[in-house]
């Protein structure tokens, strides 16, 4: 559905997002998140790139949200790193259909739309808001 590097981006998000206010470095991301160090990096520079997320050099220094969570919504990050894609024209190149889809890559572009409008219409915070068993990026503590 998504890529691995709009996956590790979501994650990055979600963890500055649980944590209001404070800088992580790379490294420290990366631990939680389980991505590897050096893709994160990258990751994180499109995120700051989109001005998703904000960086600051030097001691103390590290990445933390650009705006709060309520204003960030999966698709702005999805579309930072690895944007969904869209059907415009024939994906077999047969000249005859051009942008005028089949009825199949026709649905499979609705079906697509559909999911990017779900992307843009929630945010971080509600990923976070919502009530399951199971806390984002988080291990069950051992008993």
């Amino acid at each position: 559905m998504i890529s691995r590097t709009a996956e590790y981006a979501l994650r990055a998000v979600v963890y500055l997002a649980m944590n209001p206010g404070s800088e992580f470095t790379t490294r420290q991301i990366s631990v939680v998140t389980k991505v590897p160090s050096a893709y994160l990096s990258k990751v994180l520079q499109s995120l700051v790139k989109a001005d998703l997320i904000k960086s600051q050099r030097g001691i103390g220094g590290g990445f933390i949200l650009a705006k709060s969570a309520g204003k960030i919504d999966i698709l702005a990050v999805l579309n930072a790193v690895d944007p969904i894609q869209r059907i415009k024209r024939c994906p077999l190149d047969l000249k005859a259909h051009g942008s005028n889809l089949c009825a199949l890559h026709k649905r499979l572009d609705e079906a697509t739309a559909l999911i990017e409008k779900t992307f843009a219409e929630t945010t971080i915070s509600d990923l976070l808001a919502r009530p399951t068993l199971s806390i984002p990026l988080c291990e069950f503590p051992s008993k």
